[in-house]
């Protein structure tokens, strides 16, 4: 178990494994978004009450699932770099974070969009949008701090505690609508027992969610080889394959 898992920290193996990943999942995701996204918007009936301002959770919904997920993978990935000082989960960390802050963005601009005719203003301190604002912060300040410490090894442990410990944000995030009295919709999807949706407009939705993830897990996976050539730049093993390339 632990040679499986020391030999899948080595950044060799992980070139090896993404590089033949990294098309499979990027063709497959750009096959699921397109699907997803002509079963949302053209094939979804209008929701009785918000018409067609509804299809806007085709994109809302895997981007705020994917801004959570992210963080929650950054910080799992720190803290097994900072306990088992496998450098390449600090490299996995250090390219969540700017996926994870891109889409927060994406979750945080739709919501405005669709709250507009829905609430009838782009923003309110509702408790889901302030903790996910929160969120795109905790980003921000993990990236912030990895450019302001010069030692890697020091910036690898000091963004690691604090991408651990924002991760105390998530659950707020998750049960904020449960625990105030907010604005936002309670979970259509998620909750125990039969979701709240026609299946006509669940499908496209889970197949949306399905194609933004397999994209997450792309990028990922380009961006981390990107940090494997700024920590192994001066490695043999990474000029031996980059000359073959």
């Amino acid at each position: 178990m632990w040679e499986f898992i020391h030999k899948f920290g080595s950044p060799p193996h992980f070139w090896r494994l993404s590089g033949a990943m990294i098309p499979w999942f990027g063709w497959i995701a750009l096959v699921l978004i397109m699907v997803g996204t002509v079963g949302g918007l053209w094939i979804a009936p209008p929701d009785y009450q918000q018409l067609d301002a509804f299809r806007i959770i085709y994109f809302h919904v895997p981007s705020a699932w994917l801004s959570q997920f992210g963080y929650v993978l950054m910080a799992m990935a720190a803290a097994v770099g900072l306990v088992w000082r496998i450098k390449l989960a600090h490299a996995v960390a250090a390219a969540c974070a700017p996926i994870g802050a891109s889409f927060t963005v994406v979750a945080l601009a739709t919501g405005s969009i669709w709250g507009k005719p829905m609430w009838g203003t782009w923003w309110v301190w509702d408790a889901r949008l302030t903790s996910t604002l929160v969120l795109l912060f905790l980003y921000f300040g993990y990236m912030a701090l990895r450019a302001a410490i010069d030692d890697e090894n020091r910036a690898d442990r000091a963004s690691a505690l604090l991408a651990i410990i924002g991760v105390i944000n998530i659950p707020i995030i998750k049960y904020s609508v449960e625990w105030w009295n907010t604005l936002h919709q309670p979970a259509t999807i998620s909750k125990l027992g039969k979701p709240a949706m026609d299946p006509s407009m669940l499908i496209p939705l889970l197949v949306m969610w399905l194609g933004f993830t397999f994209f997450f897990f792309a990028v990922l996976m380009v961006r981390t080889r990107g940090e494997i050539i700024a920590r192994e730049r001066n490695k043999k093993w990474l000029r031996d394959v980059i000359g073959r390339d």
